[in-house]
């Protein structure tokens, strides 16, 4: 969901002189966009915020039948959705638009819409005729074009193949007419396919986010975190790189978009992680993980947490809660890590004159305002999350008044409700087509096979079935959207968990987990790549230590799958401090395992010693903590006393 994509510093571009916008193009599809100038971007621009200011108003003030804000909405996509992606990369020709597109685009449009004038008699008919059913095959195609432009191709394949399977399998009806027709209604006129749970939320809440963070954008705050975080890390040994990390967490506040973290956050710190001694490898894998954790950190973790909630049928505020503590063990994970790998090879921060002033910076925590408003708000107001969004919004405009170089003026408020707008065809896209996939698993059956067949492989274990579930996360997540990859196995794996006796939320949470992390999995790692692409580094040796570093993302989701108490289920304020110690403390035994340095290069068994034991505390209970500390504690004697004798006997 890329709500803050950041310009290069000045500075650093001349140091590094690297095509920020060609890489974003290259990993990011929602860069590709159509060039449009003079009168006819102002023209686009206006649409754009008028979409935005439409789903405002239909948010917070209509109370519309559901088909008919939905449809309305989907036809508003499709037409914006055809004047911002044109065909294919390179199509960058200014102010152009084929013929083709055009009637694509009104094809689309008229397809949404005709069902939106109708809806109130659709419903109640059930039953679609010839005409209707050609109507909603061309609203699907035009749909599936659009997410291809947008979003890509793997999750038209996973679409396509199912419904070739629907059409074939999924009805024992001999006509093929009428197989083609009853997957038409289901999937098109009815609220288990694109009109489902995903659009609805997509609609409703994520929407009211992505306007959000346009607004917080133009505050100036991405800028802020970054300063922010130089003042408070960047003097430390490794300093670039625990910026990047301090950086991203902040950032991960209000966006969820790895790719473009990655490369907003790269184009300042890669350059300085590269110029204090690290390796270009490991420079873009610090960042690429650090910014895939951005979908993980509360309060907004990209537009999947949403849906989540609506899944398992709890408050968002509920959500945000629970995912407090994984989210700081993974950074906690990335950040030590980059600590011991400075330590190991003597990195050093960056000079005083190098680190902007904390004091006149923390004249600009005003620019927080909007951001604390929307916590309070989502954990106290008995309002919805929109109504939240849609007060911080307000106040993210109050707040820019007292910047005059950030203030948001009548033609920054325009720019801002269009990248709004913008924001929302690529998510809308892969909710769309996420619903369409949903909808066949369920009419079809699928799920109930998938459950079978994963209940025979695991024989009633449920750790095997975690592992399955986690390998089919990871596979479909490979170039397929964080949401669509959520909305996939949340309707197939998720449930299988519960029924193996896994926490609803913890099972979500799980399925949610691992399809974030395929961001950074080789071979399809997007983000990693595109960090590699600004630090001029290998791609796949990046992926491979993104990987390590986000080991956390890994080891967590089996935790809290396993036992419940690290998402604060069923605990006492006692047992959730004592899981934050234990939890932090594993972490740091973890991440030294992996780095293979403490004090000192680590001998085999201590790395072994350190792992376990880090394992052993991160997984909740006392028995397991006390086993844990000890192992742990005994690797930092070991080297601590290995370490004074090196040193004794150079001396």
């Amino acid at each position: 969901m890329g709500l803050l994509k950041k310009k290069t510093a000045p500075e650093i571009q001349a140091q590094e002189p690297m095509d920020i916008d060609a890489v974003m193009k290259k990993y990011d599809r929602e860069s590709n966009t159509r060039v449009w100038v003079g009168a006819p971007k102002w023209v686009v621009t206006c649409i754009l915020a008028t979409f935005s200011i439409f789903c405002i108003y239909v948010t917070l003030f209509a109370t519309w039948l559901d088909e008919i804000r939905l449809t309305s909405f989907m036809a508003f996509i499709i037409f914006i959705g055809y004047l911002v992606f044109p065909a294919k990369k390179g199509m960058q020709k200014a102010n152009y638009m084929p013929w083709y597109d055009i009637i694509i685009m009104l094809a689309g449009t008229g397809s949404f819409l005709y069902y939106c004038i109708n809806a109130k008699e659709i419903v109640e008919r059930y039953k679609i005729d010839n005409f209707e059913m050609i109507i909603g095959i061309v609203g699907i195609l035009c749909l599936a074009e659009l997410c291809r432009r947008s979003v890509g191709i793997p999750i038209l394949i996973v679409a396509g193949v199912l419904l070739v399977y629907a059409l074939i399998f999924g009805s024992t009806n001999p006509s093929v007419l009428a197989r083609v027709m009853e997957n038409v209604r289901v999937l098109f006129y009815s609220k288990e396919g694109i009109l489902s749970t995903p659009i609805n939320v997509c609609s409703k809440y994520i929407v009211m986010f992505i306007i959000f963070g346009a607004f917080l954008e133009r505050t100036g705050i991405a800028d802020f975190f970054i300063k922010i975080a130089n003042a408070l890390v960047g003097r430390f040994s490794g300093g670039p790189a625990k910026v990047a990390v301090v950086a991203s967490a902040l950032e991960g506040m209000v966006s969820g978009s790895s790719v473009a973290n990655t490369v907003g956050s790269g184009a300042v710190t890669i350059p300085l992680m590269k110029r204090t001694g690290y390796k270009p490898e490991f420079a873009a894998a610090a960042e690429a993980s650090a910014s895939t954790g951005g979908q993980i950190m509360p309060p907004i973790m990209g537009a999947a947490a949403f849906l989540m909630a609506e899944t398992v049928g709890v408050p968002y505020s509920n959500i945000v809660v629970r995912a407090i503590l994984p989210a700081v063990l993974y950074f906690a994970g990335v950040f030590i890590t980059v600590h011991l790998e400075a330590k190991k090879e003597g990195l050093k921060g960056l000079s005083k004159k190098e680190l902007p002033r904390l004091k006149p910076l923390l004249k600009q925590t005003y620019l927080l305002l909007p951001l604390i408003l929307l916590i309070y708000l989502v954990g106290t107001s008995t309002r919805s999350i929109a109504y939240a969004a849609a007060i911080a919004i307000v106040v993210a405009i109050v707040v820019s008044l007292f910047n005059k170089e950030h203030r948001i003026t009548p033609k920054r408020l325009l720019e801002a409700l269009a990248a709004g707008g913008q924001g929302m065809i690529t998510v809308a896209a892969a909710c769309g087509v996420a619903g369409i996939i949903a909808g066949i698993i369920g009419v079809t059956g699928l799920a109930y096979m998938l459950f079978n067949g994963i209940v025979a492989l695991a024989g009633n274990q449920v750790i095997i079935a975690l592992v399955l579930t986690m390998l089919c996360c990871i596979v479909l997540g490979m170039g397929v959207p964080t949401t669509a990859n959520y909305c996939i196995m949340a309707a197939t794996c998720a449930p299988i968990l519960v029924q193996m006796g896994v926490p609803m939320i913890a099972a979500h949470f799980f399925v949610f987990y691992f399809g974030i992390v395929a961001d950074l999995t080789p071979p399809v790692a997007l983000a990693a790549y595109a960090g590699a692409a600004i630090a001029q580094a290998n791609p796949m040796k990046t992926a491979i230590t993104s990987t390590k570093l986000a080991i956390g993302a890994f080891i967590v989701p089996y935790v809290f799958a396993l036992n419940p108490a690290m998402l604060f289920i069923d605990t006492s304020v006692g047992e959730v401090i004592l899981i934050c110690i234990s939890s932090l403390i594993g972490m740091f035994g973890v991440a030294a395992s992996l780095e293979g340095y403490l004090f000192r290069n680590m001998r085999w068994y201590e790395r072994v010693l350190s792992a376990a034991g880090g394992l052993l505390l991160i997984y909740p209970g006392l028995v397991t903590d006390v086993i844990g500390f000890v192992l742990v504690a005994l690797v930092v004697a070991l080297q601590f006393i290995g370490r004074k004798n090196n040193t004794a006997a150079v001396a």
